[in-house]
């Protein structure tokens, strides 16, 4: 799909990502009927693993392949238009109250182009904890959840990377997936002594020691190197990842964010700035593939709504 839109067009909707979500709302409003260009950078978030697990209809597809599917779908509604390219501003354009909302996106290429509604589903980058292996394993042997990655590891020996309540919540889940599971705290666990007491009735291994590395083997996990030398023999590792936005649109148009970072959305998926919406990752920072998917549609039905009333409305009706 090639943009044919102009910087003199006018359209509905801009969706500023191209991943399970923005797809999703992409569809939705091409079922509707909408003027929607699809804005991409190419860089989705779980680019690195080499499965989508646990998604209806498509458990263990290839992320890419998941997405190009997803785009090809898209080419029967001659009013989605896709475009690769990065958005590095955008911004409300003041105009009368009937005409409703107007933003101005800007690409890298300096491109400008004008929307009614824009979508936020550029989603979010991890951040891992800075010790060799766990970037390289990402998606492969390092996971942050059990119910996308568990299956596949089911009764291996596994790590819990984490401390504090985290680290506790994350190795309790993961006794359903195997038994033989080490709470690596990497220094202090801040665990309580009942915690502590809960974590042996478990048969779950507590290790303070700081981590050296991450040892590997053809690109798989074989085991966690401590700083003493020891060589704890592992075959994954789940780690609570760092999420944070990938993108500082949603900075730059002024939304307002949660404690956690995300971008925060009313019911409807609009953002404290009237017209701007978000949906995915970037409201929910830890979320599967079924969930922001879900969360693309509900969008989509909320702006097309937003849209249909404001035709309704215009002078010339």
């Amino acid at each position: 799909m090639m943009n044919t839109y102009s910087s003199s067009d006018l359209l509905d909707v801009i969706i500023v990502g191209a991943g399970p979500t923005g797809l999703s709302v992409a569809l939705l409003l091409g079922r509707s009927r909408k003027h929607v260009l699809v804005i991409d950078s190419g860089q989705p978030r779980n680019a690195l693993s080499h499965a989508a697990n646990g998604f209806f209809s498509r458990d263990g597809i290839v992320p890419s392949e998941l997405l190009q599917i997803g785009r090809e779908q898209l080419q029967k509604y001659e009013t989605v238009k896709f475009q690769i390219g990065k958005v590095i501003d955008a911004k409300p354009i003041e105009t009368a109250p009937e005409k409703g909302d107007r933003f101005q996106v800007t690409l890298d290429t300096g491109e400008q182009l004008t929307t009614r509604k824009l979508l936020l589903a550029t989603g979010v980058k991890d951040k891992l904890p800075e010790i060799e292996g766990f970037a390289q394993l990402w998606g492969t042997s390092v996971f942050h959840c059990p119910y996308c990655h568990g299956w596949e590891v089911r009764d291996q020996p596994l790590a819990i990377y984490g401390k504090g309540e985290a680290g506790f919540e994350m190795a309790q889940h993961l006794t359903g997936w195997s038994h033989d599971l080490i709470l690596c705290s990497d220094g202090d666990a801040g665990l309580s002594d009942e915690q502590r007491t809960q974590l042996s009735t478990w048969s779950i291994q507590l290790r303070e020691e700081k981590i050296a590395q991450l040892e590997q083997e053809n690109g798989t996990l074989t085991g966690i190197r401590l700083t003493t030398g020891e060589v704890i023999p592992r075959r994954g590792v789940f780690v609570q990842s760092q999420p944070h936005q990938h993108s500082n649109l949603a900075q730059q148009l002024g939304c307002n964010l949660t404690d956690t970072g995300a971008v925060q959305v009313g019911e409807d998926k609009q953002t404290s700035i009237p017209g701007v919406y978000a949906a995915g990752d970037t409201v929910n920072l830890f979320s599967a593939i079924s969930i922001v998917v879900a969360e693309g549609m509900m969008a989509g039905v909320f702006i097309n709504r937003a849209l249909i009333r404001e035709n309704l409305m215009a002078p010339s009706h």
